[in-house]
């Protein structure tokens, strides 16, 4: 079986001095981010939800948010690009599922919380970012979707058309904010982090997976679960320079389960 890297692969040369600001980057793909990123020499914040931030976040400069309040998000981007004197790129880590459930049996405040969390999230943090990626010369916003806003699978509620409506945010952001930001997603599939237990800050993170990780593996043509830098070396590829010529496109980061 193929072993994950235990470093990275990119150079310091390409992320010296960057101002990267990482929204919902308690959780296990942002913590792995963040340490990735500093090492190479970017001024990271972390802004995300005060619980997570007292779970997680005593590595990290963080600011505290709650990605479904646009005030919120305003003032937490407002203050980490007056902390950072800038802000180079923002990458969007938010968002949560809910208890696996037909559409048909979904309580309207279940599909709006999904939602929000997610899709809307997604907007207020882009509206948020954008004003000050447009003052850098290398300037990229780039959001966390999901293989299930194109892989339509069911008992995933509002969450797969909330990546979708994500997926389509990040197109046409590209499309008004070139040439000067790039916008970009990446679509993991499972990866085995607090997300599959409800979330940071959200659950239990100690409790057992809600993924039947033995099933799933059997699915996976590259034999295994992803792991956190399975999701954050991809990332850091695509807010570096040698994806200057990238923009409103959505990687998909499954192992081979699904290919678009």
């Amino acid at each position: 079986m193929q072993q994950v890297m235990s470093t990275s692969v990119w150079s310091a040369q390409a992320f010296a001095g960057l101002r990267l600001v990482l929204a919902g980057g308690c959780g296990g793909i942002g913590r792995h981010l963040a340490g990735q990123a500093a090492a190479l020499g970017a001024q990271v914040r972390v802004l995300d939800l005060p619980a997570s931030i007292e779970r997680h976040g005593a590595q990290m400069p963080c600011i505290a948010m709650d990605a479904k309040d646009p005030d919120s998000v305003d003032a937490a981007m407002a203050q980490a690009a007056t902390e950072l004197g800038g802000m180079d790129a923002c990458v969007n880590l938010v968002g949560y599922m809910s208890e696996a459930k037909p559409l048909q049996q979904t309580a309207t405040e279940v599909w709006q919380d999904i939602i929000r969390g997610n899709l809307d999230a997604a907007f207020f943090i882009s509206r948020a970012a954008l004003p000050h990626l447009h003052r850098s010369e290398r300037a990229s916003l780039l959001h966390v979707a999901s293989g299930l806003g194109a892989w339509a699978r069911p008992m995933f509620g509002a969450y797969g058309p909330a990546k979708a409506g994500m997926i389509l945010l990040v197109k046409e952001l590209a499309l008004e904010n070139a040439p000067r930001v790039r916008v970009n997603a990446v679509a993991p599939g499972a990866v085995d982090t607090a997300f599959l237990r409800g979330g940071t800050g959200r659950s239990d993170e100690s409790a057992p997976s809600n993924l039947d990780q033995a099933a799933y593996t059997r699915m996976v043509p590259m034999g295994r679960i992803a792991q956190p830098q399975d999701v954050s070396d991809p990332i850091l590829f695509l807010i570096s320079p040698a994806a200057a010529y990238i923009t409103g496109q959505t990687l998909p980061i499954n192992g081979g389960t699904y290919m678009p």
